[in-house]
């Protein structure tokens, strides 16, 4: 084995622009920290995402911080700022959305062994007081990440990574069936 050239990186990932995205769109409800904005743009562009919905407080593109996480993924990630989750989340349950919450709460189930319906739209909130409290009522399913530490809880961005890469895995998998 030896480690890939950076030009070898990228020949491999231009093979792999053809326009295919996963059926899985990510809103974001007001996540304070635009490094966190920018590394959601970034795994985003890595898993697949085919949308990125920005609402609330949440920053978007050029502000600040932004660039400086993504890398250039948010020149590439299609994206679209809401102020009104709610509004936002009730069109696209009514486009046939699977609405997922990313959410520690009561019926909510391990990431691990969810089965999605797609599309999915998974929603991301807040980096302290989590997703809007209108939004349980909306959702069709609430995922969460197990932990065994003292913490009750990871970075959002981190979180997003884990669920958006649990999700693409899961479209792979019923696209082999």
């Amino acid at each position: 084995m030896r480690k890939l050239t950076h030009e070898e990186i990228v020949s491999r990932q231009a093979g792999k622009l053809n326009g295919r995205k996963l059926p899985v769109c990510v809103v974001l409800n007001n996540i304070r920290s635009l490094h966190n904005v920018g590394t959601i743009f970034r795994t985003a562009d890595g898993a697949g995402v085919s949308k990125i919905w920005l609402c609330g407080i949440t920053g978007y593109p050029p502000q600040g911080g932004i660039a400086k996480t993504a890398l250039g993924a948010e020149n590439h990630v299609p994206w679209e700022y809401r102020e009104s989750i709610v509004g936002l989340v009730q069109e696209l349950k009514e486009q046939g959305y699977q609405i997922v919450l990313l959410e520690q709460m009561k019926g909510s189930i391990n990431h691990d062994i969810f089965k999605p319906r797609f599309p999915v739209c998974l929603v991301i909130g807040n980096e302290v007081s989590g997703v809007a409290d209108a939004l349980p009522d909306l959702c069709d399913a609430a995922i969460e990440i197990e932990m065994d530490g003292i913490k009750n809880s990871l970075n959002v961005a981190v979180a997003f990574g884990i669920a958006a890469y649990r999700l693409r895995s899961a479209f792979k998998l019923k696209r082999i069936e």
